[in-house]
This record gives C-alpha cells, sequence and structure tokens, in this order.
C-alpha cells in the first residue's frame, strides 16, 4: 500500500536550494537565504543569539508581545538592552528611533516587528530602515506576520536579518520558516564568540556547511513535507501575482475595520490610526461591559469557522482579533466575522446592525 505523503523520493539539496531561490525571489533580496527546519520561531531566536552578545548594545522595539520576547532574549545573550515600548494601539515612528540613537549613540543593534498580529499593528519599516542605516545598527526584523500581507524587501530597507514565515498571510506551512541575511550580520556573527554552532539554532552552521560548500550536502534530513508546501505555497503566490495577494488582505482589513464601526454594539477599532493597522489582522476593543474573550467564545459557538480569537493574556478581556490572513483574506470570511459578533453582542443586549456592517464591507472591499 502507498501513500502520496509518505512514499515520496527524498528531497535533494538541488531541490532544496531552488525552493530557497524562489524564497528569495519573494523578498526581491539578493542576501544569502536560509530555509530554517521549524517554525519561525527558530530563526527568530537563532539569528538573535548569533549576532548579540555581551558587547551588544540594543535598541529593542516593543508594539507588541515579541518584541517583549526579543529583548528576553538579547538579556539572555548578556546584551545591553534600550526597550523603545509604545502603546500597542500605534505604531513606533522613525523619529523615536532617531531620538534613541541621539540620546544613546552605542547602540548596534536593532530589534522590530514589522506587523504585530497579535495586538494588530504595523510599523514603518521602511522610514526606521533609513535612520538605522544611516546610524549604522545592525538591523534585525520579525516580518513573519507581514510577508504576503504588505512589501517586505530587506535590500532596499537595509534589513541585515528578515526573518519570515509562511503560516499566516502566505497561506502556507507553519514548519519551515526562512531567513535573509545580510553580509554585515554574517560578519557580526562570525565574530561573536556566543554564537551557536553544532547546534539546531545554528545559523553559522548553515553557512559554513551549506552556502560555503555551494548548497551541495543538506545538514540534516528536511522536513520534506514542509518543504514541498512551501514550495506550493509560493508557486501560488507567484501564480496569482504578490500585488494582488497583498491587495487582497488590505481589502480584508479596510472592509473589518469599516464593518466593526458599522456593526456597533460599543466594539471600536483597537489601533486608533488605520495607517498604523496591519493588513494581515484587525483588533478591536469589546465594550466596557463585556468580557472580550467571553464574546468570541460565544461567537465561535455559533461558528466555529470564522477566523476571531480573543487577546493573549492580560489583552483577553478588552481586545478582539480578526485574523483575516491567508486564506481567510476573503469578504466571506469578514463578512461571517462580523456576523458572528454582532449575533454575540446582540445575546449581550447591545444594539447591532448586522446589516449596515456588511454593507460597509461591500462599500470598502477594493
Amino acid at each position: 500500500m502507498t501513500h502520496p505523503f509518505l512514499d515520496l523520493s527524498p528531497l535533494g539539496a538541488d531541490r532544496f536550494a531552488a525552493i530557497e531561490d524562489r524564497v528569495a525571489r519573494l523578498l526581491s533580496t539578493g542576501q544569502d537565504v536560509v530555509i530554517m527546519q521549524g517554525e519561525a520561531l527558530l530563526p527568530l531566536e537563532g539569528a538573535i543569539r548569533a549576532a548579540a552578545g555581551p558587547g551588544t548594545t540594543a535598541l529593542n522595539v516593543v508594539t507588541g508581545p515579541y518584541g517583549q520576547t526579543f529583548g528576553d532574549w538579547l538579556r539572555d545573550c548578556g546584551a545591553t538592552v534600550m526597550d523603545l515600548a509604545v502603546p500597542f494601539h500605534t505604531a513606533v515612528t522613525a523619529e523615536e528611533i532617531r531620538q534613541a540613537f541621539a540620546e544613546h549613540p552605542e547602540i548596534d543593534f536593532v530589534s522590530l516587528v514589522h506587523a504585530e498580529a497579535a495586538t494588530g499593528n504595523t510599523n514603518p519599516v521602511a522610514e526606521i530602515g533609513e535612520v538605522v542605516r544611516a546610524h549604522g545598527a545592525l538591523f534585525y526584523l520579525d516580518a513573519v506576520a507581514s510577508i504576503g500581507a504588505e512589501p517586505v524587501l530587506p535590500d532596499a530597507w537595509g534589513v541585515d536579518l528578515c526573518v519570515i514565515g509562511a503560516q499566516k498571510a502566505m497561506g502556507g506551512p507553519a514548519g519551515v520558516s526562512a531567513v535573509s541575511v545580510s553580509d554585515r550580520a554574517w560578519a557580526r556573527m562570525a565574530a561573536n564568540p556566543k554564537a551557536p554552532r553544532r547546534s539546531y539554532l545554528s545559523l553559522l552552521d548553515w553557512k559554513e556547511r551549506w552556502i560555503d560548500g555551494g548548497r551541495k550536502a543538506l545538514l540534516h534530513a528536511p522536513a520534506q513535507l514542509e518543504m514541498l508546501a512551501l514550495e506550493a505555497c509560493v508557486e501560488r503566490i507567484e501564480a496569482t501575482g504578490l500585488d494582488a495577494v497583498m491587495a487582497r488582505h488590505a481589502s480584508a482589513a479596510a472592509a473589518t475595520r469599516a464593518g466593526a464601526v458599522a456593526l456597533g454594539g460599543g466594539l471600536e477599532p483597537y489601533v486608533y490610526e488605520a495607517r498604523d493597522a496591519a493588513p494581515v489582522a484587525t483588533t478591536l476593543r469589546a465594550p466596557s461591559e463585556v468580557v472580550a474573550s467571553e464574546l468570541v467564545r460565544r461567537a465561535l459557538e455559533a461558528d466555529p469557522a470564522v477566523p476571531l480569537a480573543a487577546g493573549g493574556g492580560a489583552l483577553a478581556k478588552e481586545m478582539i482579533r480578526v485574523n483575516h490572513y491567508g486564506a481567510d483574506a476573503t469578504p466571506g470570511a469578514v463578512r461571517a466575522s462580523l456576523a458572528a459578533l454582532g449575533a454575540a453582542l446582540s445575546e449581550q443586549g447591545l444594539p447591532v446592525d448586522v446589516e449596515a456592517a456588511l454593507r460597509a464591507v461591500e462599500g470598502a472591499w477594493r
């Protein structure tokens, strides 16, 4: 008995390298791209531990929970860390980065999340990149949520370490991820005695044993099914056109925001300004008399397929998240999410207008 998932020919180095090349084209980068065999936390942590150490002075921008995690990793590496925290309902500005450099010219590493799916904000990386490049710091970017939903251009933006994952806007697998690495970043890693080596976290292992070897022999057995799923995912984006995929996510965000406002019931956008709102997910502030996690629970009971979640941790009381990414970046998913929320709010005795919300979705979809 054969099985299409189990009886595949081994994935060779040439096929692996070809998939890396397609990911590099997706990023419009001439930097080295390494596909790592694990969820995006693997290269996110590996890149920090490779490039940061006791001699590093890092500016860690916190616009959501992942920024907080990066600060913890940097401190664990022995780096001196300055957190630049901004309210989760907004985005950091290039001017705030410039001011941090003026106050601490010794900063030589900047860590930033592009789009925070958990809080629904997105940061202006192109503008920030200009400031970081002028200062000369190494620039580390988490673009896991943003890739496929908005432009991600490591070369044009001066990003030295850009980590992506396929499981959100790309609509692909979660079991593999990728990082683009500049020559400056490789040099920083090579000079760091604390950088992981002979480790699953090690980027230098990939550099020395894979890239420097001409990409002829893989370090270990690849996650074959995930690699093939990533290849199919990139192929689908290429066939559709990256601009069209990003436009679909932008429409989903605009329609969700407009529909939530029209729905009423006390819902309002959690991220104040539309320009700061991520196209991958829209966060909403629940009315004060309702617990967000309970409202989401009731909405999911009515329709388990809608892409709704409550905020994590302390945000569970006030934040609702509509995850309109990948296969859910559609008018149908947005309409269903708002209808489910409307029904749950109505059960709580709050006045809603579902028909107005659906009309607003229709009008906002571009």
